[in-house]
């Protein structure tokens, strides 16, 4: 989600517009990780603030805590296969903790998530970060709370332009 978001999207006609037509309809998840909750809050925040600043109602997002980023995949599973949502939204932080490689947790994660939408059908975000170097030190956590208000915006952003694709799409092939 390093992207930049093409504005003109916005437009009536676009994802975006599209998504908005649709907002009081549409049902999302989101699933947080517990680990470094203050952290990782600051991205299911700015997440919620986005969607709503689109239209989509706050009594049509529900959210979701996980103890870890390791268990956000078979939620997101759950919740999928449940049929209630059209999007999952996963926001954690994967830290090396000096006991294990973090990095094969959170490619287990991402490919975890990968997976359930694959299998399902129904669209999975995910601002699960893997910082190269974390420490837990007053500058780091002022860094990634700030990043995480960030990615928490480009989360909801690209839901949302992609719930407006689908749209599209599932209008093209109607016709």
């Amino acid at each position: 989600m390093n992207q930049r978001f093409n504005s003109n999207i916005s437009t009536p006609g676009g994802h975006m517009g599209r998504f908005a037509a649709h907002a009081p309809s549409t049902r999302i998840a989101i699933i947080s990780a517990g680990w470094h909750a203050d952290i990782v809050g600051q991205s299911r925040e700015a997440c919620l603030a986005e969607l709503q600043a689109h239209g989509l109602p706050p009594d049509r997002i529900e959210c979701f805590e996980v103890p870890g980023a390791f268990e956000i995949p078979l939620h997101a599973q759950t919740l999928a296969a449940s049929g209630r949502f059209d999007a999952i939204l996963a926001c954690g932080l994967v830290v090396d903790g000096g006991i294990y490689r973090h990095d094969f947790v959170a490619t287990a994660v991402i490919d975890g998530l990968m997976r359930v939408q694959l299998d399902s059908g129904v669209p999975v975000f995910s601002a699960v970060l893997t910082p190269h170097h974390f420490h837990e030190h007053d500058e780091h956590r002022r860094y990634f709370s700030e990043h995480f208000v960030k990615k928490g915006r480009e989360l909801a952003q690209a839901c949302m332009q992609t719930l407006g694709a689908r749209l599209a799409l599932k209008d093209l092939l109607a016709a």
